[in-house]
């Protein structure tokens, strides 16, 4: 309906520009009649191009007055002067000789050339300069910054780890509920001796990633191994998991080991660990010429050469050996602050100095673009006569001087004058009207050729349109539209917009009405779902879905066809007779298995209490109703089934009720959906009656039956009363066969 809208308007629309179109066509008549009488009008006028009235005499061109057609119009000093001086002030700002003569401005005009080319290669090369100095003063920022955060966070802390990897620990720590001291970082607990300085950068270099190594106790290890693995950690971690072994023996170290170099804190547990690790790992020979480097088997140099396995050599320069600011070790970082405050100050006044020399360059450059933009001003002028202001200023004396001899010499020339003048002025007035008039017939035509072609599209839209469309939409869109466009004028300029009103209009009702459907779809699924749940049997075969509707209205037609509540009635006496029969049935054979239980219990105790137990004391078993929640429910349930059921009743509302019950306990037994196995376990508990009763044995005096103390289930004397109990009824009494169920 909403593709309609638009050749349901298209008649209305055709109507609006044919009215249009008849009121433009008048409109340019009248404005073509109006130009007519513009053009006529100075034809009509007296004199034109002839002398005053009864002179015969043509009127001749003074000598000399062709000399100055050439003159471009409207050329005065003034304009020509102030370009001359334009033109100078450019040329002195760009060193170039001011145009005294057309050879200065021809030479000019090639010097112009040359300096724009040079700028361009300039402008290239000042351009690179600045993007060097902007990246190296971004990058002089990132460093200070990155590390003024560092520095920051050293001056809340001890350790001289990076930030980022503290952060990743404090993380673990937080999650895990450890301490940070229970998860030291190797570095943390490791020291280069004082005398020994003059290794640090290359103890530092060698020992940075161990250092930087986290140590988890074996305690600790599950945690943090399943914390690591299920964690993003947005970072590195190398970790070691350390183990307490009694029988490690450390390896005999070089004699100038780098190791006898590192100081190990005392108090720390992880002490043996590090220990062995270091004489394990790093046992390198500090040496302090080439020739020693050269013949020992693994070998370190204070320039950060590292020699390993005779044959692996390895020197890493990309930090500084002496960048104190990457140093890991240490159980106190006040180096590594002193260190980086001097790198942020050095920072600062390189910052600073990159700084000025960006400034420097941005004000070469802009300098550089004023020369040439005033050369590309200078590349303007074209002609040396455009800057000669001196030859003009002596041809319009010379003209001047001709003009008052003429004016002298003839009085016909001044009548001729005047005569122009007034001519020129009712000239000027016919072609402004003129003008005008033209350019309103212009727009009138525009307007009649834009109404011609809408009303074209508009009557092939029309004609596209089926007139089965036009029988079947028409009279149903005529009708909606006081409801949806309300009172309304229309008019040419309006008409798409009341066409898109009207069409948003209907597409909002659609959807309206879609959505009801959807709704509605959604509410019948609903009740067939419920249908299918409550009679799985019948409906196995039928899916649930609108394209079913009519194998479900079948079965509704089959229900009234079968005319149900006529069963009504014997539906109720059976469920009266039979099926609450049973379930009194079940609930008496329950019954009759707990009294028989109890019967047993007392022939137990008459043979009991014959025998010892102990000198003068006997053994008697107790059944105690047991008080669990599940037994508890089914007996209620049962006998809420079962009460005032086999009275009978005529009311419907009592026996669904009823139905309820019974189908809410043998569900349960069935087992429901999604709880099958719980249900088979609470079946098994309440049908078992013996676990209706606590049992429990009462030692007690022949003389008064008095109890001397009782044995439950929870200590160990129950357990060696029911044996001695079960051996002495086997001695005294025969075996009763027990069915299962009972106990």
């Amino acid at each position: 309906m909403p593709r309609s809208a638009g050749p349901w308007f298209a008649p209305m629309k055709s109507e609006l520009l044919r009215e249009r179109i008849e009121r433009l066509d008048t409109e340019i008549a009248r404005l073509a009649g109006r130009m007519r009488g513009h053009g006529e009008a100075p034809r009509a006028g007296n004199g034109t191009g002839r002398g005053p009235p009864g002179d015969k005499r043509q009127w001749r061109r003074p000598p000399g007055a062709a000399e100055n057609r050439d003159r471009p119009a409207g050329a005065n000093p003034g304009g020509t002067t102030r370009r001359a001086d334009t033109y100078n002030g450019l040329a002195t700002e760009i060193g170039l000789a001011a145009a005294a003569g057309e050879a200065q401005f021809t030479a000019n005009r090639r010097d112009i050339e040359r300096l724009l080319a040079e700028f361009a290669t300039g402008e290239a090369d000042i351009q690179n300069r600045m993007t060097e100095a902007h990246v190296q003063v971004r990058d002089l920022e990132d460093r200070r910054r990155e590390h003024e955060l560092e520095l920051a966070s050293l001056r809340k802390r001890r350790s001289s780890i990076p930030a980022a990897i503290l952060e990743l620990r404090e993380r673990l720590c937080s999650d895990l509920g450890r301490a940070a001291d229970d998860l030291p970082f190797a570095g943390e607990l490791l020291l280069v001796r004082a005398g020994e300085r003059d290794w640090e950068g290359a103890i530092e270099r060698l020992l940075h990633n161990f250092g930087l190594s986290l140590l988890v106790p074996d305690a600790h290890y599950r945690a943090v191994a399943d914390w690591v693995d299920s964690t993003h950690l947005r970072g590195r971690l190398v970790y070691f998991r350390v183990l307490e072994r009694a029988d490690r023996n450390l390896p005999e170290l070089h004699r100038e080991s780098l190791v006898r170099k590192i100081s190990i804190r005392p108090d720390s547990s992880f002490y043996g660990w590090l220990e062995y690790e270091l004489a394990r790992r790093f046992d390198y020979a500090c040496c302090a010429d080439m020739e020693r480097f050269r013949r020992e088997r693994r070998a370190v140099t204070r320039a950060g050469q590292v020699k390993s396995g005779g044959q692996r050599h390895e020197k890493d320069d990309r930090h500084a050996l002496d960048d104190a600011s990457r140093y890991v070790l240490g159980w106190t970082n006040e180096g590594k602050i002193a260190a980086l405050e001097k790198l942020v100050s050095d920072l600062e006044r390189q910052l600073e100095a990159a700084a000025r020399r960006h400034a420097t360059i941005q004000d070469e450059h802009r300098r550089l673009r004023e020369r040439e933009g005033a050369c590309r001003q200078l590349a303007v002028f074209q002609s040396y006569r455009d800057l000669d202001w001196q030859a003009l200023v002596r041809d319009m004396e010379r003209l001047e001087e001709e003009r008052r001899a003429l004016e002298a010499a003839s009085d016909i020339l001044r009548t001729l004058q005047d005569q122009l003048a007034d001519i020129a002025r009712r000239l000027a007035a016919f072609e402004e009207a003129l003008r005008r008039t033209s350019n309103e017939h212009a727009v009138a035509s525009q307007k009649r050729d834009a109404a011609q072609q809408a009303l074209s599209d508009v009557q092939t839209l029309l004609d596209a349109t089926p007139e089965e469309a036009k029988a079947r939409w028409f009279p149903v869109l005529e009708s909606l539209r006081p409801e949806a466009l309300g009172e309304h004028r229309l008019t040419v300029e309006s008409c798409d917009n009341r066409q898109m009103d009207m069409r948003d209009w209907l597409q909002a009702k659609i959807d309206a009405e879609e959505k009801r459907r959807e709704r509605l779809r959604d509410r019948i699924i609903d009740a067939m779902r419920r249908y299918k749940n409550a009679w799985p049997v019948e409906t196995s075969e039928v899916d649930v879905s609108i394209e079913a509707a009519g194998e479900y209205g079948g079965m509704l037609a089959q229900l009234r066809a079968d005319d149900l509540p006529r069963f009504e009635s014997r539906f109720k006496e059976l469920l009266n007779e039979n099926t609450i029969r049973e379930v009194a049935n079940f609930q008496a054979q329950l019954n009759r298995e707990r009294e028989e239980i109890r019967e047993r219990i007392e022939t137990i105790n008459g043979s009991l209490r014959q025998i010892d137990y102990n000198p003068n004391r006997y053994i008697c078993l107790l059944a105690e109703p047991a008080q669990d929640q599940d037994v508890r429910e089914l007996r209620d349930s049962l006998r809420a089934c079962t009460e005032g059921a086999l009275t009978g009743s005529d009311d419907e509302q009592y026996s669904e009720a009823k139905f309820l019950q019974v189908q809410a306990i043998i569900e349960r037994f069935r087992g429901r959906e999604g709880q099958s196995d719980a249900d088979l376990r609470w079946t098994r508990k309440v049908t078992d009656v013996r676990n209706w009763f606590l049992f429990s044995a009462s030692e007690r005096w022949r003389e008064d039956d008095a109890e001397h103390e009782h044995y439950t289930d929870s200590g160990g004397k129950s357990e060696r009363a029911e044996r001695e109990t079960r051996l002495h009824g086997a001695r005294r009494e025969p075996c009763v066969p027990v069915r299962p169920g009972v106990g």
